[in-house]
């Protein structure tokens, strides 16, 4: 239990897509105190799913190889199924895009697919990295234009809207493979409390750290995590896809494993 717990709460804290809104939160005016509620809607909703299972269970694990041993294991394989799906679609749409940006041009429109693209004969190696230099530069002029936008949109909103946008933005589906796992645990044992403590602590702690880094630093920090939010949003696809199939395929294989063994 402890193991899948830790590999869940690492995915939840490394999913990208809280991580990025968070960092809107925290850049806006009153960011810290928005912060610090969404932090808590965060850990509320991570306590009140571990306190329905514990609820559930009586605190005590079902017996192996009963009903409802079985049961949380089919739902455990269910939602690594479920992740693994949706990670390999996340990973095709991906592909089809990056496909889409490399298609060949219409006929008549540019060289054949694969032919080499001559260029002019002045152009020469420091012509060609000063226009990728600019072109990475006016990427990140995009990035940062985009990020104040936002940033100047999250201005307006209040502690609760900060709040809801915590319990909307909470990865469900691995917040429910963290649920069939709690099913283990054995509240007898001070063991399975800290496991339970060190998953919600675990699946909060980057929001935490950019949330201790606005508190003590809040000049710097609020230019760095934007331009660090401008960095995620270019790789957050890949992110996704990575955390939802290596979970997924855990997941699947220790339940089928358990199941059978």
């Amino acid at each position: 239990m402890v193991l899948d717990l830790l590999l869940i709460a690492l995915a939840i804290t490394l999913d990208p897509l809280p991580l990025m809104a968070f960092v809107l939160v925290v850049a806006s005016t009153g960011g810290a105190r928005k912060g610090l509620v969404f932090l808590l809607s965060w850990l509320a909703c991570l306590v009140l799913v571990i306190a329905i299972v514990l609820l559930l269970t009586g605190g005590r694990p079902p017996p192996p190889r009963s009903p409802p041993s079985a049961a949380a294991l089919g739902v455990k394989l269910a939602v690594g199924v479920a992740l693994v799906v949706y990670g390999e679609h996340r990973r095709r749409r991906l592909a089809a895009v990056r496909a889409r940006g490399g298609a060949a041009p219409e006929p008549g429109a540019g060289p054949a697919p694969g032919a080499p693209i001559a260029e002019p004969a002045h152009v020469g190696a420091d012509d060609r990295s000063d226009g990728r230099a600019d072109d990475r530069a006016d990427d990140r002029a995009v990035d940062g234009a985009s990020s104040a936008s936002l940033t100047k949109e999250m201005d307006r909103t209040t502690g609760w809207a900060a709040a809801g946008l915590a319990v909307l933005l909470q990865p469900w589906g691995l917040v429910a493979a963290g649920a069939t796992t709690v099913v283990e645990a054995d509240t007898s044992h001070l063991a399975s409390w800290f496991a339970l403590f060190g998953f919600c602590v675990l699946a909060t702690a980057s929001l935490l750290a950019v949330e201790l880094y606005v508190v003590f630093s809040p000049t710097a920090a609020k230019a760095r995590l934007l331009t660090l939010r401008a960095w995620m949003e270019r790789h957050s696809e890949q992110a996704v896809v990575a955390l939802c199939l290596l979970l997924g395929f855990w997941l699947v294989g220790k339940s089928i494993y358990q199941l059978t063994g």
